[in-house]
């Protein structure tokens, strides 16, 4: 059996829900704030799968991934459908000028192996990087916000 493991991390952004909903709606974008994503690839037979590739310290994941849900503004929610098991959804709130977004990202490890890696270290780099990219996306949405 699959353990899986489940990490939230949150973050202001000082930019309007529209900007910062217009660059996370584009997935392709993406590998330009998050670390480890190398890229993503949307299907042009639908527009709901997407090919998506990570890379960190010499190990290569790919995955295929469906959007689940799409409320423009709100939320968007995909899972894998082949590759790296991994599920998660990214939550936008309106601040009035400012805008918060919240990610939660769930992978799957085999059973005793995940639980010991994440109580070690895992879940204290997973957490610790995706709230890197978020900080990451923030000063990138705050640079085109300046631009536009």
């Amino acid at each position: 059996m699959a353990q899986w493991l489940e990490h939230s991390v949150q973050i202001e952004v000082e930019a309007p829900i529209e900007l910062v909903w217009g660059l996370w709606s584009d997935l392709e974008q993406m590998p330009r704030w998050m670390k480890w994503i190398d890229s993503v690839k949307i299907s042009p037979e639908n527009p709901d799968i997407s090919l998506w590739k990570l890379s960190t310290n010499g190990l290569e994941f790919k995955w295929k991934s469906r959007m689940l849900k799409v409320v423009k503004q709100q939320i968007i929610q995909w899972e894998s459908v082949d590759g790296l098991p991994n599920q998660g959804a990214i939550r936008f709130y309106d601040r009035h000028g400012s805008s918060i977004v919240k990610m939660t990202i769930s992978y799957a490890i085999p059973g005793l192996i995940g639980k010991i890696m994440d109580n070690l270290f895992l879940g204290r780099v997973v957490e610790s990087t995706i709230q890197a990219d978020l900080e990451r996306f923030k000063e990138y949405a705050l640079n085109v916000k300046s631009h536009s």
